[in-house]
């Protein structure tokens, strides 16, 4: 007999798990999904194109609110716990549910769900959002390219639109961005490494999309997993690197699957030391040494600049910072605020009281945000509520601590300036350090 599953995920490591475990088994019956954390995916459908044979009508997407009633409406043997940057306590509150409606809660590991890859892997993950992942994969990526490395950097999936034509998506030139109509969190991840030099591999296969990147055109010498969500690989690593955040401490022993990627890192990134609290960078060592105390760390700092200091001395600032960093990543500060504090700003503006549309219910749902505006982007309202929103907040200048130039992207009449980040190495080892064994081993 068929066993009945619902993958209970976010558009991405759900899929992922469907493609790898369940897709072509005819063990198994997918009931369907269910989604968190990201809107607009409910009430669509995993589309029979990537479904395979098995799934002609693929496989209906609901939200994870209607867990409990679909368990009992399809009599559903396993529910497969497939998302990330979670509390152990909201893993086992979905857990509870899932067993008190009568079926079994299975989380999938590594074993099940990596793919091995031709080239060599370098994999880049953190413990939570916001902790510094993306600018530790662009400094490792400079390494390898100044090592004369032709580097594919794989990104982890953050598939919103069509997801049939977003089976396998490749970025080579700032274009590409429109011409795959990223969201504005895609952007974010994509466009640095564009303009670095780098092809990037996205989408929603990540087999078909290994087997793309180890054949680019453009060639192939090393692969960098670009991780998000504080997810484990999809890729088997040849060096695991995971980057934790001193300004939250205790996160990296707190949350799924964070302290996964931990446990299996070769190298620990301690970022942001330059901003935090001595106490807290002292306590996520010991977490560290407990952990994984094998692990080479390399301690850093976001390093900050800012193109037009003075659109933020003296002057009244409404900070806007990355989207999944302030919402699910809970962060309080980031580099917007540092910059904002640093360049000597009279005042942050709250702009809570002037947002519209769905910055009004990003605030709704995530009411701990605070006085930061996230840059929402997975719609084009979304957008445009974004940019009314920043109009009508009373301020005298705008901080985008984006890792993309937001004015690209929709129109802001502002005074405006931004702040970029990236990460710098304090003191030895350095990351350099950290990637000589393996680069000895690939040359």
């Amino acid at each position: 007999m068929q066993k009945k599953i619902i993958i209970i995920g976010a558009a991405g490591r759900d899929f992922h798990n469907f493609n790898v475990v369940y897709r072509d088994n005819p063990s198994y019956k997918i009931i369907a999904f269910t989604a968190a954390q990201i809107p607009n995916i409910a009430d669509r459908k995993y589309p029979a194109a990537l479904a395979g044979a098995l799934y002609p009508d693929g496989i209906p997407i609901y939200e994870q609110n209607d867990l409990e009633r679909l368990i009992k409406e399809f009599d559903v043997d396993e529910c497969v716990f497939s998302y990330s940057d979670v509390t152990y306590n909201e893993v086992m509150a979905a857990g509870a549910v899932v067993n008190a409606a009568g079926a079994d809660f299975t989380l999938l590991g590594p074993k099940n769900t990596m793919l091995k890859s031709t080239k060599p892997v370098i994999a880049v993950g953190a413990i939570r959002t916001g902790c510094g992942k993306s600018q530790t994969s662009r400094r490792i990526a400079e390494i390898l390219m100044a090592n004369g490395l032709k580097t594919i950097v794989i990104r982890h999936p953050m598939p919103y639109g069509d997801l049939a034509a977003q089976k396998v998506q490749r970025f080579a030139a700032i274009e590409d961005l429109a011409k795959h109509e990223c969201t504005i969190e895609e952007m974010e991840e994509y466009e640095p490494h564009i303009q670095r030099g780098n092809i990037i591999y996205a989408g929603v296969d990540y087999a078909a999309i290994l087997h793309a990147a180890e054949n680019d055109p453009d060639g192939c010498d090393v692969i960098l997993w670009d991780g998000g969500n504080n997810d484990f690989p999809f890729y088997n690593p040849d060096l695991m690197v995971t980057v934790v955040d001193p300004h939250r401490p205790g996160h990296e022993l707190g949350y799924y699957p964070g302290e996964v990627t931990l446990r299996i890192s070769d190298i620990v990134v301690i970022n942001k030391i330059d901003s935090a609290d001595f106490e807290n960078i002292q306590h996520v060592r010991k977490n560290i040494e407990f952990v994984c105390p094998n692990a080479v760390v390399v301690d850093a700092a976001s390093a900050i600049t800012v193109e037009n200091p003075e659109t933020i001395r003296g002057k009244r600032v409404l900070v806007i910072e990355d989207g999944p960093t302030l919402t699910h990543g809970e962060m309080k500060i980031g580099a917007g605020i540092v910059a904002a504090r640093r360049f000597g700003a009279c005042e942050i503006i709250d702009p809570r009281p002037y947002a519209v549309g769905d910055i009004t219910e990003t605030y709704r749902k995530y009411p701990n945000i605070g006085p930061l505006l996230p840059a929402m982007g997975y719609s084009e309202k979304q957008m445009a509520d974004l940019a009314q929103t920043i109009e009508a907040t009373q301020c005298d200048s705008v901080i985008v601590a984006t890792p993309i130039d937001l004015k690209r992207i929709i129109e802001i009449k502002k005074p405006y300036t931004r702040a970029d980040y990236s990460l710098q190495e304090i003191g030895t080892p350095t990351m350099e350090d950290a990637l000589a064994d393996f680069l000895k081993k690939i040359k």
